[in-house]
């Protein structure tokens, strides 16, 4: 019998808002019950404010591309990651938001994604190099993949590789900030005002803190490059001197201190862990592999040439499929600005709207064999309209990540070097509970066998 992809347990369909809250805490995803796979709208109650969960495609339409204004972004989610992240474009709304995105999109848009491909193949070559010398047992290949995301964004944003003094530290210091960072901040279940100090933990202050110094160093030092003339053309560069078409302003050093925390942070935590899933179904299906490690020869053909991407097609499927089922960010919160009916419900002002890729890319009624890995389902009728209705793993509309086609190519490619290098196994007993933190991992990471070809 085929083993199905794992999926985290739901809950009983009715607990206290404690022991929610518990549950949330712990894991967001074994936190929900069964009946979000199938329900179009769930409401959920709370002594301080309502959420909706909307699963019904005109629904989340409505919310993320038809009337984003309306709908933006909730604090409560980012409450518990402002330590980190500041007023980062992935926080912020309104004239702030859209005056950040006038200033970041042009650096991803057209073909700037050839001048970033150079630097993410040497990022894939470090990381086989680094898999060659890891010793015989199992690999925790979570930890593996995050070293190769974080050097990838290195490489691609401030033109350093991942073993540089201040890149290593901010790799290691992040490290520690997902260890003590909940996906759920108090502040998430309970309305604070302004003025109030939030009860982030100590150690994830600590952390915020020396990542955002080290980000500070390598803003200051690449803004004083500019300065001289002499600075590399790369996402830090181009992002630093693109000045927002309206005012002709650029972003300050704190601002763009903001930005590259949130690169950082979506760059590499959200690679990382669909790169992690993408390996360990490939030993899940090692027919699949097999089919991908013999595509992958045309990276011997054309080695860092980024014409290659469209020679790996069955790798962009599969990581497509990946991000499916595991999409890095599960859910994403927005606000209803002004009160709304959806399907026969009054939803006051004020409501939390909750988008939930999680359940959206499983949903029973939309996907044929929802909870099965079928990369081939890409060519499908069914599997063409979903991802047209049903499929977000980067968001929509006005709100969609700018790096998705950075990442689109990152992660096919590191797939495809790395099955070309190795033959990847299960380890028995061992396989992977989902759950989510900041981006869904597994609970106790993800072990495999790595055989050399």
């Amino acid at each position: 019998m085929t083993m199905q992809p794992p999926k985290p347990p739901s809950r009983p369909d009715r607990v206290s808002l404690w022991r929610y809250g518990k549950l949330f805490r712990a894991d967001i995803l074994s936190a929900q019950p069964a009946r979000l796979y199938r329900a179009w709208m769930a409401e959920f109650k709370t002594p301080f404010f309502r959420s909706y969960l909307l699963n019904q495609p005109d629904l989340v339409a409505k919310v993320l591309k038809e009337r984003p204004r309306d709908f933006p972004k909730s604090d409560r989610i980012g409450e518990g990651l402002r330590p980190l992240l500041g007023d980062s474009v992935f926080l912020t709304n309104g004239a702030q938001w859209e005056r950040q995105r006038r200033i970041i999109d042009p650096a991803f848009e057209g073909g700037k994604l050839r001048h970033s491909f150079g630097p993410m193949w040497e990022a894939g070559e470090a990381a086989v190099a680094r898999l060659r010398q890891q010793g015989e047992g199992p690999l925790e290949i979570e930890a593996e993949t995050s070293h190769a995301a974080a050097d990838v964004i290195f490489r691609t944003l401030f033109s350093i590789p991942i073993d540089h003094e201040v890149a290593s530290e901010v790799f290691d210091k992040f490290r520690d900030y997902q260890r003590s960072q909940p996906i759920l901040n108090l502040a998430a279940f309970v309305p604070l005002p302004s003025w109030v100090p939030r009860p982030h933990r100590r150690k994830t202050r600590a952390a915020a803190r020396q990542i955002r110094a080290l980000i500070t160093r390598l803003t200051v030092e690449r803004m004083a490059a500019i300065e001289r003339g002499d600075a590399p053309d790369d996402l830090a560069t181009r992002i630093m001197t693109t000045p927002d078409p309206q005012t002709g302003a650029r972003f300050d050093t704190a601002e763009m201190v903001d930005q590259v925390a949130i690169f950082f942070l979506a760059g590499h935590e959200t690679s990382a862990s669909a790169l992690a899933w993408a390996l360990y179904l490939m030993a899940l299906y090692p027919e699949w592999q097999e089919r991908l490690a013999n595509e992958a020869a045309a990276l011997e053909e054309m080695p860092g040439e980024f014409s290659v991407m469209g020679r790996l097609r069955l790798s962009r499927d599969v990581f497509r499929e990946t991000l499916r089922l595991y999409p890095p960010v599960p859910m994403m919160v927005r606000e209803a600005s002004c009160p709304e009916r959806f399907r026969d419900r009054d939803i006051p002002k004020g409501a939390q709207l909750v988008l939930s890729p999680w359940h959206l890319h499983r949903h029973e009624r939309l996907w044929d064999n929802p909870d099965g890995f079928d990369p081939d389902r890409w060519q499908t009728e069914n599997g063409k309209t979903c991802m047209r209705e049903a499929y977000m793993p980067f968001s929509s509309g006005a709100r969609v990540c700018p790096g998705a086609g950075f990442a689109m190519a990152e992660g096919p490619l590191l797939l495809s070097m790395i099955l070309r290098a190795f033959r990847v196994e299960r380890v028995e007993q061992r396989d992977p509970v989902p759950v989510a933190h900041l981006t869904v991992r597994s609970k106790d990471g993800i072990w495999l066998h790595l055989q050399p070809r």
